[in-house]
């Protein structure tokens, strides 16, 4: 049976938060002598916000809790407004589910190389150990392997699905194999879930009280610049997260930006829509180049390309103003460029200037 009060630091469990004037007082009207704000304003005028959403209110410190994004966030996830923590991009709770659980030097986290790198630079950060299962080559969980990893002092275990940098869906019955015999907390980072066909494991949160779920403003909805994230998970651990975030941790300007965005889940649909059929075709036009020896499937907004020489490519494309990423280095992703489906002009110009490369360099076969 899990238990998140022994998964936690001893400390946590007794800390007294800081308490900001907004927790004090929630209400919207009254005299604001409490919180040393600037009673006249700011230097941000009626002109200056002239055909923006956002109000004039930059004097006052902004919702700590986040309430009007969860109460509209909830239903679209289907899950309650006590399950959902608001974040400063998805690296924020990474930080924090490492900060809440793992006490440095003793404790250690368990990650699924190739992956995002924050689980890594997060475990550094604060001095805890890191275990490295590899994917299987078919970028696939390694179940035994994971369960043989895992320390009696491993708290966390970070599988990315659909995972960066190769693109595809973790099958979802590993992850399950590993929320039922992990006894840390499990966190599945579906940040590009958007492009998946497949249900979100948020649907299974009541089931699992070991779960996480992360999920992001920046790629479905377009909203990368302010920085974004949201972490689902039991609503034990979402207080434990309030408890120690810092008390103002989403300005206000985002908080309004992120209500209008909310109210546009047609919009989202319809680029994440757009982004699909652009990710077919430039899959099928990337197949048709001579110097491309593989294009793995893909259940996100990009996709992994290996080529005959990926630096060569890659400075080519640096050349011609075309910037990709480069991951030939990474493990089992060895001759590979992590490439962003872009828009229909985009990918023309990425393709013409592809085909330009390969008839100047001799074909290997």
């Amino acid at each position: 049976m899990f238990n998140l009060n022994t998964l936690l630091r001893p400390h946590i469990l007794t800390l007294t938060p800081y308490s900001s004037a907004r927790d004090e007082y929630t209400g919207k009207q009254g005299v604001f002598l409490d919180a040393n704000e600037n009673p006249f304003g700011s230097t941000l005028d009626e002109a200056t916000l002239d055909g923006t959403v956002l109000e004039d209110n930059f004097n006052r410190y902004p919702d700590p809790h986040q309430q009007a994004i969860k109460q509209r966030l909830a239903p679209i996830k289907g899950v309650r407004p006590t399950q959902i923590f608001i974040g400063n991009g998805s690296d924020e709770p990474i930080d924090l589910l490492v900060r809440a659980t793992c006490v440095p030097g003793q404790d250690s986290i368990l990650i699924v190389p190739p992956t995002y790198g924050m689980y890594e630079v997060s475990a550094a950060i604060n001095d805890v150990a890191l275990i490295k299962v590899p994917l299987t080559p078919d970028f696939q969980l390694d179940v035994p392997a994971v369960l043989a990893a895992i320390q009696p002092r491993t708290k966390l275990l970070f599988v990315c699905s659909p995972n960066n940098p190769t693109g595809n869906l973790i099958n979802q019955n590993d992850i399950l194999t590993l929320l039922d015999r992990f006894p840390g907390l499990v966190v599945v980072d579906e940040a590009y879930i958007d492009f998946a066909k497949t249900q979100s494991f948020t649907a299974l949160l009541d089931q699992y009280p070991n779960l996480v779920v992360l999920q992001t403003f920046s790629k479905a909805w377009g909203l990368a610049a302010l920085r974004s994230g949201m972490c689902f998970a039991s609503e034990a651990l979402i207080q434990v997260l309030d408890k120690i975030k810092p008390p103002y941790n989403i300005s206000g300007p985002t908080q309004q930006l992120l209500v209008q965005a909310l109210k546009n889940v047609a919009g989202k649909d319809q680029m994440v829509a757009h982004i699909l059929a652009q990710r077919e075709q430039l899959i099928r036009n990337l197949l048709n180049l001579p110097l491309v020896r593989h294009v793995y499937p893909s259940d996100a907004n990009f996709v992994l390309v290996r080529f005959d020489d990926p630096k060569a490519v890659f400075d080519y494309l640096i050349g011609q103003q075309i910037i990709v990423r480069d991951r030939h280095r990474v493990k089992l992703c060895e001759g590979c460029l992590r490439i962003t489906v872009g828009t229909e002009s985009e990918n023309e110009q990425l393709l013409a200037i592809l085909t330009a490369y390969a008839n100047q360099v001799p074909t290997t076969v």
